[in-house]
């Protein structure tokens, strides 16, 4: 009789378990979808990382217009571009550009993936709501499926009416948590035919150094 009790009580939290990994699922797959409806993206952000062990902590904004595949970013005083064929990445300090072929980048947590790149390679589970100025912010876990990753989990906070991203949460192997909070969300915004070119003669004529990887 104990084995039978036992046996449901397994039954029972695998089916529990299932349903919430379900539930997560349809939560970013309708994220997903939102995102993939507009026709672009223009997202003010704020940026903290923490690591109590190492003594680390920095807080800073940043802010990415994206369009497809294609972005802008700006963060730190650097501008990052991507064309859709290749990675420019401006750093005035050092009257130095950068220029990478995009698959040098495929592996990486770019602007373009900040709201796609959950599809692939995670486990996800329901996790805990807040109330945050009247907004519902739900959490799902995510956790890489590769052992290898440095990535520990990452719980997103989605706006529950909005289906749009408020919050991430990073948490490294090694004791690092960043976390990105989203401060502003503007979609389908009028934007320059020019935004996303790079024009290598500008920077020239400025005196940049133009580093071709």
């Amino acid at each position: 009789m104990k084995k039978l009790f036992l046996l449901l009580a397994i039954c029972t939290v695998n089916v529990a378990l299932s349903q919430n990994s379900d539930k997560a699922k349809t939560l970013l797959d309708e994220v997903y979808t939102k995102v993939k409806g507009y026709e672009n993206i223009f997202v003010d952000f704020k940026y903290v990382l923490n690591n109590e062990e190492a003594d680390i902590s920095s807080e800073t904004r940043g802010d990415v217009t994206l369009q497809g595949d294609k972005y802008l970013f700006n963060y730190l005083g650097t501008q990052q571009l991507y064309d859709g064929n290749k990675v420019y990445t401006i750093v005035p300090e050092n009257e130095e550009v950068t220029i990478e072929d995009k698959s040098d980048e495929q592996n990486a947590l770019t602007p373009s993936k900040m709201f796609t790149f959950y599809k692939e390679g995670h486990s996800y589970t329901w996790d805990i709501s807040q109330n945050v100025n009247g907004r519902k912010i739900q959490y799902v876990k995510l956790v890489p499926m590769d052992t290898n990753a440095e990535i520990k989990s990452i719980l997103m906070g989605v706006d529950a009416e909005t289906k749009h991203i408020y919050k991430l949460i990073y948490t490294g192997k090694n004791g690092t948590k960043t976390t990105i909070t989203v401060n502003s969300f503007k979609t389908n915004q009028p934007l320059s035919k020019t935004l996303f070119t790079f024009d290598e003669t500008k920077y020239k004529n400025k005196g940049y150094y133009i580093l071709k990887n």
